[in-house]
């Protein structure tokens, strides 16, 4: 419009007149009894309620007075057709404090679908539920129940939600996750949230990953987990027997990226730490302060194969360090399909990468060969073991498997008693080059994977696990997207860009050059 213009608003009416009826209504009812003569907490409850339906009037005049805006320009959608058409339209908008409407002009034209600019303007969600009951929705189902999600929901907004409503916002909420990190690593964070940057983490690169089992329906298990468990014959009808495997479970991958000081340390201080009683020293050996992980993002999927989660952690430890001049290390379990990857993508990607074999998961398969050897009560069990992780932590493991073997042929134990010995002697070669803890400890690393154990812990185990807990995929990968962006610190930052995708999908991408016509009130009048 020229330069030349002039507006000349007209107040046609009060908007917010339903509001201030309200409002006084509130305080001559605070002032009459029996409000004199209640308890301060019963006051709170009557103000609660009410304040509800004044702040729901205070929106509904708000969209009132802005149902008189209208396109100054002609209504052009992404194909270039001309909206000539135009008519009035309401639709609903269920708000924290209760449903709208939201009278608003839409451009039509035959056999083409309508366009709203003033929800575009508004940036109204194509459901009926507003973006910030959206918001609490998404951050209670990353802690509870849908069923408790429902009642919190109501008890802190007065609004009811059906649990299918409730999944679905679930989903919706979470389907940003992936391009927000993607373009996150890619440095068009646009502001939206404040990355890492190399040079004021710690020396060490950390990449773990891990894989913990979810509860699914049928449908929505592997091929072969399905298999399996149409080949079962369960003993009990209503629960698994001892031993028996349930087969209802479809294992997540979790991988968590963080960086940290180099915390150098001696095997007798590791001894220390795991067999206080059985250190062979005089003293305690003094050790300094144990750093903590640094900008940690953790985060898990059902969806992703391994290697696929694999290949985000590296994508997102390089947006930390792109020059590679931090100590890259991985911390593993021994599945050997998680060390592929890692070494697959670390020679795609041209990167040294240290492989670590964690310390506690070595110690597992010690005790259970320690077993065959000793009686549950015999005590030298613990200067047995106290032994072998001397040895191993002084990088002996090749010797240690060897002996192993040897201990079992001088016993004369048959190939059944002395499988956990071989298990563990196999566990120890087949793992050799990941097991150098002498050097590991000498250069800071860390080698065992608290971090992962915790976000298997957290993420998955005690969201997904709750009693009776039976997941669909869409719902059961929404929920660990929600619960990683909290834990990672993320979820804030990643909401203003979830609205910004929103607003791109539901309204700029409809209109012509991605450019929504400006509205103005229709009482003004152009000179």
């Amino acid at each position: 419009m020229s330069k030349h213009t002039k507006y000349e608003a007209q107040v046609e009416g009060n908007s917010y007149a339903a509001a201030q009826a309200k409002f006084e209504e509130i305080v001559e009812q605070l002032r009459q009894e029996p409000a004199q003569t209640m308890r301060h907490d019963e006051i709170e409850g009557l103000v609660e309620t009410a304040g509800r339906e004044l702040l729901r009037r205070l929106v509904q005049g708000h969209m009132d007075e802005r149902s008189q805006r209208r396109a100054s320009e002609p209504v052009i959608d992404a194909q270039g057709q001309v909206h000539p058409h135009k008519r009035m339209n309401t639709r609903g908008l269920m708000t924290i404090f209760g449903e709208v409407s939201v009278k608003r002009q839409g451009h039509g034209g035959i056999g083409i679908e309508g366009l709203h600019p003033l929800d575009a303007e508004l940036n109204l969600p194509e459901e009926l539920y507003s973006h910030t009951l959206s918001k609490r929705v998404a951050e209670a189902a990353a802690k509870e129940s849908f069923e408790e999600v429902m009642t919190e929901i109501t008890q802190h907004t007065g609004v009811e939600i059906p649990k299918r409503q409730v999944e679905e916002l679930t989903e919706r909420a979470a389907q940003d996750f992936e391009a927000f990190y993607e373009q996150r690593n890619m440095g068009l964070s646009d502001g939206l949230s404040d990355t890492p940057k190399s040079k004021s983490t710690g020396d060490i690169l950390v990449i773990t990953v891990d894989g913990k089992g979810v509860p699914m329906l049928n449908r929505d298990l592997r091929a072969y987990t399905q298999a399996a468990a149409a080949r079962a014959s369960p003993h009990l009808k209503h629960r698994a027997s001892k031993g028996e495997k349930p087969h209802r479970k479809r294992m997540a991958t979790v991988a968590a990226v963080y960086t940290i000081e180099p915390w150098v340390r001696l095997p007798e201080q590791i001894m220390q730490e795991l067999h206080p009683a059985d250190v062979p020293t005089a003293e305690p050996v003094p050790r300094s302060p144990r750093p903590r992980p640094e900008n940690k993002r953790v985060w898990a999927s059902l969806k992703h194969i391994p290697p696929e989660v694999i290949g985000q952690a590296l994508s997102e430890a390089h947006q930390r360090d792109p020059a590679h001049a931090k100590h890259w290390t991985a911390l593993v379990d021994g599945n050997p399909t998680q060390i592929e990857a890692l070494q697959a993508e670390a020679t795609q990607r041209g990167i040294t990468l240290t492989i670590i074999l964690d310390l506690i998961h070595v110690l597992e398969y010690l005790w259970s060969a320690a077993w065959v050897l000793f009686d549950e009560a015999d005590p030298n069990v613990e200067v047995w073991i106290h032994d072998h992780l001397d040895a191993l932590l002084h990088g002996r493991s090749s010797l240690m498997a060897a002996g192993l073997r040897r201990s079992a042929t001088l016993r004369g134990l048959s190939a059944e008693q002395r499988k956990p010995i071989d298990r563990c002697a196999d566990y120890l070669l087949n793992h050799r080059d990941y097991l150098h803890y002498d050097r590991y400890l000498s250069a800071g690393f860390p080698i065992a994977t608290g971090v992962i154990e915790g976000a298997c812990r957290h993420l998955v185990k005690d969201r997904m696990e709750l009693t009776g807990a039976r997941w669909g995929m869409d719902s059961a990968e929404s929920v660990l997207r929600l619960r990683a962006l909290r834990s990672s610190g993320d979820f804030e930052p990643y909401w203003a860009f979830h609205l910004k995708q929103e607003f791109q999908r539901r309204h700029l991408s409809l209109y012509a050059n991605d450019k929504i016509p400006q509205l103005f009130p229709v009482s003004i009048r152009v000179a």
